[in-house]
């Protein structure tokens, strides 16, 4: 009986030649796809790494306004306490009104309506006079880096920027899992590749076994 034959040595070509053109192309894909956010997380890693250091100074303004009748009794009629979303109609003329976002619920109690309403490098907040329909609203704005802080973060961005964190997640994870393969099939020319990847991944653990407690 004969030995089963090997694999003919242009068979093994081809079939490298066909997986090293797969992965060159979802590297180069997930990499295009991820660029500018992986240069915004890194510029961002490094902002929040010395946030005490390049802090802004929060700019803080106050505003007022009178509801509309038809809108104050819609408030009228809200809930007497506990959380609830405003009337459609309400929140649509904070929004154009203020402008502020008025997607979060509310707190309501028997004379007033306080809407909190955050939002990346900033915050603000909404009371409404449920007897005399007078508003009076809060922002504060803490600055440009405050604010991609906290989109780096995914801080009061909405559902979204969460969605597009996802999905540059997972571009993310396949730009560096083709790389490892990529890294893999040019090992046997490139003596240094496992090394340097050792190193890659032996240097953090190391800061966080021996410095962080």
């Amino acid at each position: 009986m004969h030995a089963p034959l090997s694999p003919r040595p242009a068979q093994t070509k081809s079939r490298k030649a066909f997986w090293l053109k797969q992965l060159h192309m979802w590297h180069w894909m997930s990499s295009a796809v991820s660029l500018v956010g992986l240069l915004l997380f890194a510029i961002t890693g490094f902002t929040l790494n010395h946030a005490a250091d390049i802090e802004g100074q929060p700019i803080t303004a106050e505003r007022s306004a009178q509801l509309p009748a038809p809108l104050l009794r819609a408030v009228a009629s809200g809930p007497s306490e506990g959380k609830a979303r405003l009337p459609r109609s309400v929140a649509a003329w904070v929004e154009e009104a203020l402008p502020l976002r008025a997607s979060a619920e509310a707190e309501w109690s028997e004379g007033e309506v306080y809407l909190p309403a955050p939002r990346p490098g900033g915050d603000a907040w909404v009371a409404i006079d449920r007897a005399s329909g007078a508003v009076t609203a809060e922002i504060t704005d803490r600055g440009w880096i405050s604010y991609l802080n906290d989109l780096h973060k995914g801080r009061n961005s909405g559902a979204v920027w969460s969605l597009f964190i996802d999905l540059f997640a997972g571009a993310c994870l396949i730009f560096a899992l083709t790389g490892l393969l990529l890294l893999q099939l040019h090992a046997a020319k490139r003596k240094s590749t496992w090394p340097l990847v050792a190193s890659g991944f032996a240097l953090p653990a190391a800061l966080a076994i021996l410095f962080i407690h």
